[in-house]
C-alpha cells in the first residue's frame, strides 16, 4: 500500500507542485498538460503481463527507456514543448520510485 501511495502521490502531486511553484498564473493549464504525459504509459500494453507491481518500468518499456528519456530532456529546449517535457520527466521520476521500492 505504501508503494502504491508513493507512486501515485508522485504521479499526481509532483506535476501539481511544479505547476503551482513555477506557473502560478496558468497552473491549471500547465498541470493538465503535464498530466497528459501519462500517454507514455501506452507502452505498457506491449508488455506481458501488462501490469506487474514488482517490475521497474525504467528501461523496460520503450517509452521509459534511457533513449526516450534523452529525447524528453531535449524536448525541454523548445519553449513550445517544455511543459510537456517537464511532465514526461516528472512521470519518469515517479516511475523511478518503483525501482527503489521493489
Amino acid at each position: 500500500m505504501l508503494k502504491f501511495t508513493i507512486h501515485y502521490g508522485l504521479h499526481f502531486g509532483l506535476p501539481l507542485v511544479i505547476a503551482l511553484l513555477f506557473f502560478k498564473k496558468q497552473w491549471l493549464k500547465v498541470y493538465v498538460i503535464m498530466l497528459s504525459a501519462f500517454i507514455i504509459d501506452l507502452d505498457h500494453l506491449l508488455a506481458n503481463p501488462i501490469f506487474d507491481s514488482n517490475r521497474c518500468s525504467i528501461n523496460f518499456h520503450p517509452l521509459h527507456s534511457y533513449y526516450a528519456i534523452a529525447v524528453y530532456v531535449f524536448l525541454l529546449l523548445p519553449k513550445i514543448t517544455r511543459v510537456f517535457a517537464i511532465g514526461l520527466l516528472a512521470h519518469i521520476v515517479s516511475d523511478s520510485a518503483d525501482c527503489l521500492l521493489i
